[in-house]
């Protein structure tokens, strides 16, 4: 695999993972332009204030050995350290404000771009880690702005006042100071790229241990119920000790900074004091100037550690960006759609396959699911999907809402191939009810509003009565304020799945799907149902799959699949006259009881 250049001139494969640059990281650092300008006015300001208290503190020294009158000096100098101080509050301010803006503005690009990612990639990725990436990854960007970047402008200023300071002083003292710094510099420098890869490698630590978390909270029943508890505490407990053992890589790395320059500041410190007094005593500089020097030299402590405190959050920064900018440079999924709205065309099939093949985008299994398919679907009329567990049923639903394009062959909806045409308006003539039947967190209200924002009450509760839900919101105190909990656990699976048939119901689109919609119903709301989508599927297309018998016997249309083909279509009777496999499913398999 070819490999490219990435910061610091590191040549890198895809091993490294995602990285990004110097360059990506700067479009995030300017959501507030105004808020920018003021803190880089502040920090300018506070380096020449920072400059003015050496110089006069210096100045006074000399007056003192010259027994001259002090004046106005020290009433300056207490008024320059208070307004700087001043200055330094608000300038932390802007920046702590300025960074909640990067950290808000990404979060937001990032979500915006997630939820319309194509399904393949949430098939591929773990939610657990695409959370994190929107938590901790999110928040590493602000100590870009608060420890370092905007105030280095300042101490890049005051670094540059107090070196040109310095050489006024004494040149020779300057070059043993910068000689001894100098030597600082390179090693920090070889420090940032391990540095950027440890915490790169950390932030992934964490998006496994939170995916493992998410997984195991999402299914702490079945955890419980299987006795897995303890295992599964310490599977997410290695998660968590990998996350930990990576932020000690993080911070080893990250301690070597302090002592590099802890070391080279007193050894600058040692050689000043030890030079300086020694040209002192030979009366080539004063004591006021070798004070001043030595204030100065500690003014550069500061800048030198802010530079070192950008260049270690940039590079931690970059790590974590190089996770945020892998999700954001992903397409969307409409991002190569074609602007033009779907028309159904008058006396065309509502749905039509013609000569579908299509297999699912993984190289773990990259087998065929639907091949060479081919049938129709008329207006207003129901067709039911038949054929065993895996024969590639609810995948004919994925490609009628374009959640997958066909490899080969063509889906039309309205006529319309639906590659050719807007994937909003596809989707405004398709209501779907999935197989697992999911239910959103929040209220009943909240769920049936899904799709219809513009219900009212009274629509509501009709929608729930069709599916013989009313008892639950008479039951319910909150009424159609009660919360069906995490995924609808305060719900039974066949009150899931009535809900979610309602919030297609209240949708009211020409095009229903159905997919194995009585699964998880007894016999009494079997009956209920199937009265109340004979009414909704009045005037509307239906494709149903087909679990049960009673659902099959009315439809307009039979088509059995199996392995991926189109073995047999037709009405109930005239299948069980010439489909073996469906006379097998209608006796054996839609004729079991209710779960």
């Amino acid at each position: 695999m070819s490999e490219r250049r990435g910061m610091f001139g590191r040549r890198r494969g895809a091993d490294d993972g995602p990285r990004a640059s110097v360059r990506d990281l700067m479009p995030y650092l300017f959501p507030k332009k105004g808020l920018l300008a003021g803190a880089i006015v502040l920090s300018v300001l506070g380096a020449g204030f920072a400059l003015a208290q050496p110089a006069l503190a210096q100045e006074l020294i000399a007056r003192v050995e010259q027994t001259q009158p002090l004046g106005w000096l020290p009433a300056l100098l207490l008024v320059i350290v208070v307004v700087g101080a001043v200055l330094d509050g608000f300038q932390h301010f802007l920046l702590q404000v300025l960074g909640e803006h990067v950290v808000l503005r990404t979060r937001r690009t990032l979500v915006e771009r997630m939820l319309r990612l194509p399904i393949a990639q949430f098939d591929e990725r773990r939610v657990g880690d695409l959370v994190s990436r929107v938590g901790s990854d999110t928040t590493l960007l602000r100590a870009v702005l608060t420890q370092g970047l905007v105030e280095s402008v300042g101490g890049l200023l005051t670094l540059v006042g107090a070196v040109i300071a310095m050489l006024i002083i004494d040149p020779l003292l300057l070059g043993l100071t910068v000689l001894v710094l100098a030597g600082a510099i390179i090693v920090m420098l070889a420090v940032m790229p391990m540095l950027t890869r440890a915490s790169r490698q950390a932030q992934e630590q964490v998006g496994h241990l939170t995916s493992a978390l998410e997984r195991a909270i999402s299914a702490v029943r079945t955890v419980r119920a299987a006795g897995a508890t303890d295992r599964e505490v310490a599977g997410i407990g290695e998660r968590a000790s990998g996350a930990f053992d990576a932020g000690v890589r993080v911070a080893r790395i990250s301690a070597l900074v302090v002592p590099i320059f802890g070391v080279a500041l007193q050894m600058a410190f040692l050689v000043v004091l030890g030079v300086g007094g020694l040209r002192v005593a030979t009366g080539e500089i004063g004591i006021s100037q070798l004070v001043g020097f030595l204030l100065f030299l500690f003014l550069m402590i500061m800048p030198l550690g802010q530079l070192a405190g950008a260049i270690s959050a940039v590079s931690v920064a970059l790590g974590a960006l190089g996770r945020i900018q892998e999700i954001v440079r992903l397409p969307g999924e409409t991002d190569a759609d074609a602007d033009v709205a779907l028309e159904p065309a008058a006396g065309a099939p509502m749905v039509a396959f013609d000569r579908v093949t299509f297999g699912y985008p993984s190289a773990d299994d990259p087998r065929t699911v639907l091949e060479d398919v081919s049938f129709s679907v008329p207006a207003g009329t129901r067709t039911a999907l038949v054929g065993p567990s895996g024969a590639g049923k609810s995948t004919t639903f994925s490609l009628i809402e374009r959640f997958y394009d066909a490899s080969d062959g063509r889906v039309l909806v309205g006529g319309a191939d639906v590659r050719d045409v807007d994937r909003a308006s596809l989707r405004a003539l398709v209501g779907y009810v999935e197989q697992d039947a999911p239910v959103l967190a929040g209220s009943l209200r909240d769920n049936l509003r899904l799709g219809a924002p513009e219900a009212t009450d009274e629509q509501l509760l009709a929608a729930l009565e069709a599916v013989n839900l009313g008892d639950l919101v008479r039951r319910a105190g909150a009424g159609l304020g009660a919360e069906v909990g995490e995924g609808g656990v305060l719900l039974s699976g066949g009150e899931r799945q009535r809900l979610a048939i309602a919030r297609a119901l209240l949708s009211a689109t020409p095009i229903l799907l159905l997919d194995e919609s009585t699964a998880n119903l007894d016999a009494r709301n079997e009956a209920s149902l199937k009265a109340a989508l004979d009414v909704a599927s009045e005037g509307r297309t239906t494709l149903v799959i087909a679990h049960r018998l009673a659902t099959v016997v009315d439809a307009d249309q039979i088509v059995v699949i199996d392995r991926g083909r189109v073995l047999a279509r037709g009405t109930h009777t005239e299948l069980l006259d010439s489909s073996p496999l469906y006379r097998e499913l209608a006796t054996h398999q839609l004729l079991a009881p209710a779960a």
